[in-house]
């Protein structure tokens, strides 16, 4: 089988339906967007030196592909695909919840940086608020399922506490945002 089918050689790609909608159509913006969070945790996996994030990451990279594939979905063929579920919320929340308690309370805003690993997590952080971005458009014009924006929001949370939490664990101080004059 090869990788190229040349059908996207118009501009345009197929949701799972089959329908034809062009490569920047907002739903294929969302997915998309998803898919770029989800490399991006890829590399955030392979940067990581702690089995649970690593374990962690690789649970949440399952759930995003489950995101993108409801996303590129139309509502009639929701019924075959994998669902997001509040325990899936729930896990995140344990997880800030438990990585807060290892932190000391934010007094500032803080600067993305000072770590390879933390750097990534920020960026990981603003990819997905990104994906919310185009998710909470998307949702405008056709109804999305509520459930995927909370994941993503609760996710743009995990990963900035994940940064705190590897910065503290690596022994790097978080440079804290004071406004200059």
């Amino acid at each position: 089988m090869t990788i190229y089918t040349k059908t996207g050689d118009d501009g345009t790609t197929s949701l799972y339906s089959g329908q034809r909608v062009s490569k920047h159509n907002l739903r294929v913006e969302a997915y998309g967007t998803v898919d770029e969070l989800n490399a991006q945790l890829g590399m955030l996996r392979d940067m990581a030196e702690h089995s649970n994030v690593k374990s962690h990451i690789i649970s949440i990279q399952h759930m995003l592909f489950s995101v993108g594939s409801i996303l590129a979905s139309t509502s009639d063929q929701k019924h075959n695909l994998p669902n997001i579920l509040s325990s899936d919320i729930n896990f995140l929340e344990q997880e800030i919840d438990l990585m807060n308690t290892k932190l000391s309370p934010m007094t500032h805003f803080i600067l993305p940086g000072g770590h390879p690993v933390v750097s990534q997590c920020h960026i990981a952080r603003s990819v997905c608020r990104r994906a919310e971005r185009r998710i909470s458009q998307l949702n405008e014009n056709q109804n999305i399922d509520p459930i995927i924006i909370i994941l993503i929001n609760r996710l743009s949370d995990y990963l900035f506490v994940l940064g705190r939490f590897l910065a503290k664990t690596i022994g790097v101080e978080e440079t804290k945002w004071i406004p200059e004059k």
